[in-house]
């Protein structure tokens, strides 16, 4: 059956889209970001259509967060069951079936042979915040080791992890003591030497740096966890070589810290896989979700090894997080992911990523391509030689791409994210790498 999408019948933003914006910016917070002036009507799997009609392929999904595609018929049937039995009763102090049910489906998921207990919050920065908490209360340590380009939130204890954007951190001060940045390896281009374009070995070099801080800052035996995204998310999509995430978790072995996978973005089935951390065979003592973990509804969790998850009797809880319709939505989204979507997404991804590829040798402005399953960057640089970052294109790309009918969204200064949801076909991955190649090819080119 064709594809009623892409379809634009008028500029955005149109008449209906211009009325609601005009309204947003009156009334609401100014942190917001607004990236471009789409106003959502509906969605049906990876078309949004807007307030004017246009409709649009969705190659970003709400940040990765609508695996199952918008508005999937079993995810929507699954909440609306569940809406009409109750809606809130509070899983802190009381119990129900869809809650206990996550709980076991995830402490089962998540790789790893020893047992694990679950945790369920509203988003995943309340998981960061939990784990937080979590892995300082089991070890009776303060330090924790973060990496450089990471997010992982925009509450306190988050963005005291963040290190990919400083307005998430500016003015916020003082943020969690305690809390050191390394630098995250990335095959492209060194994050430590002073010739990152010509370094060869960017593994030395980061682990080198991490060293270096044992030996003069902070002892290894004072470190309560160190968090990390398997594959860095707001900080360009970087994949990272095996031995690195190996060597964190041989350092959490041998000291005794807790290693925690902020699997927020990388998780439910976005890489291929249900989970980043399978691609590389190394697994953590915590897990984070959220994202796609219910296709759009609000819910998250901290899912440890029981080992771990050893925080007394009210020490933590939650009034709204694990919300029975928000349960029942999650059980929906892993069915289907678990059922076929993981596995589309690994097919697809690979015609994607394939030819994301095929864009790379044809443009130069396109540095590197990597990613696995549905989670590809494109870096842009204004020089392959120099690999020196081409920032300011992406958003000049993602209005480009709105104009003609492709939802794009990107991830750090100068790399795109193509994070669309799972249920996308090689007929979607032609459309939106038709569209593609046509706005890099308008846009200006490097001076």
């Amino acid at each position: 059956m064709a594809k009623n999408y892409p379809h634009i019948v008028t500029a955005p933003p149109g008449p209906k889209a211009r009325r609601i914006i005009e309204q947003d910016e009156r009334y609401a917070s100014p942190s917001y970001i607004k990236e471009y002036p789409l106003v959502v009507e509906r969605g049906q799997g990876p078309m949004i259509e807007d307030v004017d009609g246009n409709r649009y392929l969705d190659f970003m999904a709400g940040i990765a967060v609508a695996s199952t595609g918008h508005s999937h018929p079993k995810v929507v049937a699954a909440i609306n069951e569940a809406a009409a039995k109750f809606l809130h009763i509070c899983s802190t102090d009381f119990y129900y079936e869809s809650f206990a049910k996550v709980c076991e489906r995830l402490a089962k998921l998540v790789p790893g042979p020893e047992p694990k207990r679950v945790f369920l919050t509203n988003s995943g920065t309340e998981a960061v915040e939990g784990a937080i908490k979590l892995v300082r209360s089991h070890t009776k340590r303060q330090n924790i080791i973060a990496f450089r380009g990471a997010f992982h939130g925009r509450t306190m204890g988050a963005i005291s992890l963040d290190a990919s954007r400083v307005r998430y951190r500016r003015n916020f001060g003082p943020l969690l003591p305690g809390v050191y940045h390394l630098p995250f390896v990335d095959p492209y281009q060194c994050r430590v030497c002073a010739k990152p374009a010509t370094c060869t070995d960017p593994l030395t070099c980061a682990l080198t740096a991490a060293e270096a801080l044992f030996h003069e800052r902070v002892a290894p035996d004072e470190v309560a966890a160190v968090f990390m995204e398997p594959i860095l998310g707001e900080g360009g999509y970087v994949v990272p070589p095996r031995e690195f995430l190996q060597y964190w978790r041989d350092f959490c072995d041998e000291h005794g810290a807790v290693l925690v996978f902020d699997e927020v973005q990388s998780g439910i089935g976005r890489t291929g896989r249900m989970f980043a951390s399978e691609l590389f065979d190394v697994v953590p003592d915590v897990t984070l979700l959220a994202k796609g973990l219910a296709s759009g509804m609000p819910l998250g969790a901290i899912v440890a090894k029981e080992s771990v998850m050893t925080w007394g009797h009210g020490t933590h809880g939650s009034t709204f997080g694990g919300n029975p319709v928000c349960c029942a939505a999650a059980l929906a989204t892993l069915d289907l992911v678990e059922g076929s979507l993981v596995m589309n997404a690994q097919r697809v991804g690979k015609l994607l990523l394939q030819g994301a590829r095929e864009l790379q040798r044809k443009h130069d402005v396109i540095g590197d391509v990597r990613g696995a399953g549905l989670m590809i960057g494109i870096k842009f640089v204004r020089d392959r030689a120099t690999k020196e970052p081409y920032h300011g294109l992406v958003p000049e790309l993602e209005r480009a791409a709105l104009a003609k009918g492709l939802l794009l969204l990107g991830c750090g200064r100068s790399t795109l994210r193509l994070a669309p949801p799972l249920v996308i076909d090689e007929e979607d991955v032609a459309i939106g790498l038709r569209i593609l190649d046509e706005v890099i090819s308008q846009a200006r080119v490097p001076a």
